[in-house]
């Protein structure tokens, strides 16, 4: 297959236009918050090693790459990590994803960072922390939110744990806590008297931080430690997810009274159901719900529930979520460089984000980062590989 196009990644609009980020390449949660920085129009210069960051992704369709730019440099050779240090002096912002310690060895940790840009704010990501037991240890995603009693509360009651990809994790619990906590650090370096600062962002942190919702409602009272008995784990009849006669699924979140009345209403069993606050009836209902679903397709129930306040929602593929008609009149995904994938995400009414660039391939881009950052030279591809 021939790779899709890419154009020069120059630095774009947006919030964070004019901020400058050196991302140390990885792989999982770093590269993806790198991205959303990059999205929100900061400019990402990524700092990609020889041979690759070890997943062997074909460069030109990584998209968490997209918007940013690539230079090449050798960690581990004599004039490596002075040339991260030369970046680091004209930067914001650090991102890096080693195990703890790596980055002290390499000569580019906290410390000689800091001392060469005071205002720098280091950004770690990592699955267990910079410290604890565990903290040198190799884990991803699933072992990180098995720890944290996440993954535990996702799934059938009667089945193992439903593993939710790395998005749980890697994403939500890594990604977006770095992004916040260095969105933080810059708010405080640029105040007056404001000094740069080390973000240790864990992907158990973040993870055990995303239920604290779930805390509150067991220490009340109202939730079971017990996957797939509670509201909102699939133990409720009207909301989870329900078989269609053509083996397709829809997605039913009927909870306040109002909408289950719609609900129930339109699914054709109102008059057939027990009421929704007599638990002990819960199979029955759930029963009732699914025979009823069985008996039409997808499509037919999804026109069924189209434009109501029942809250049913079909249950689409990846393939298939760009052509659903909100989210293409949203313009939620577009299309550049031959690839499908999501817009940059929030919306800002006056510093809009928009997909700039695609992947940044290796080493591409040494001089026009050189030019726009005041260097003599930066890692540059041999030209071989460009």
């Amino acid at each position: 297959m021939t790779p899709p196009p890419t154009s020069r990644p120059t630095p774009g609009g947006g919030p964070l236009a004019g901020v400058r980020v050196v991302e140390l390449a990885g792989i999982g949660p770093g590269p993806f918050a790198a991205m959303v920085l990059a999205d929100l129009g900061a400019d990402v210069v990524r700092v990609d090693r020889p041979g690759g960051a070890g997943l062997g992704i074909d460069s030109a369709y990584d998209l968490t790459n997209r918007n940013k730019r690539s230079v090449l440099i050798d960690l581990k050779a004599d004039d490596g990590p002075a040339a991260v240090l030369d970046l680091v002096e004209r930067a914001d912002v650090l991102v890096e994803g080693y195990r703890p310690g790596v980055a002290e060895r390499l000569g580019i940790g906290p410390d000689d960072c800091l001392a060469r840009n005071p205002r720098l704010v280091y950004g770690r990501m990592t699955g267990w922390g910079q410290e604890g037991p565990l903290a040198d240890r190799a884990g991803h995603d699933i072992g990180y939110i098995a720890v944290t009693g996440t993954l535990g509360m996702i799934g059938r009651a009667d089945e193992a744990p439903a593993v939710p990809a790395n998005l749980v994790g890697d994403y939500a619990g890594g990604s977006l806590y770095l992004v916040i906590g260095i969105l933080a650090a810059l708010r405080h370096a640029g105040t007056e008297g404001g000094t740069g600062q080390v973000v240790d962002a864990a992907v158990v942190d973040g993870a055990a931080h995303l239920t604290t919702m779930i805390h509150a409602m067991m220490a009340a009272g109202g939730w079971q430690d017990r996957r797939g008995t509670n509201l909102l784990d699939g133990g409720c009849p009207f909301y989870g997810c329900y078989e269609t006669a053509d083996g397709q699924y829809m997605a039913v979140g009927a909870l306040e009274q109002r909408f289950y009345a719609e609900f129930i209403r339109l699914l054709g069993i109102a008059d057939e159901v027990p009421s929704r606050k007599d638990f002990d009836r819960w199979p029955e209902l759930r029963a009732a719900v699914a025979a009823r679903f069985k008996q039409r397709t997808r499509a037919e129930w999804t026109e069924v529930f189209e434009g109501s306040d029942a809250c049913v929602a079909p249950v689409l593929s990846l393939r298939e979520a760009p052509e659903h008609p909100h989210l293409a009149a949203r313009g939620t995904f577009v299309r550049h460089g031959g690839i499908t994938q999501p817009a940059p995400a929030p919306r800002f009414s006056a510093t809009p984000g928009a997909v700039r660039t695609g992947p940044a391939l290796p080493g591409a881009d040494a001089v026009s980062v050189a030019r726009d950052w005041g260097l003599p030279t930066a890692g540059e591809a041999p030209a071989a590989d460009r």
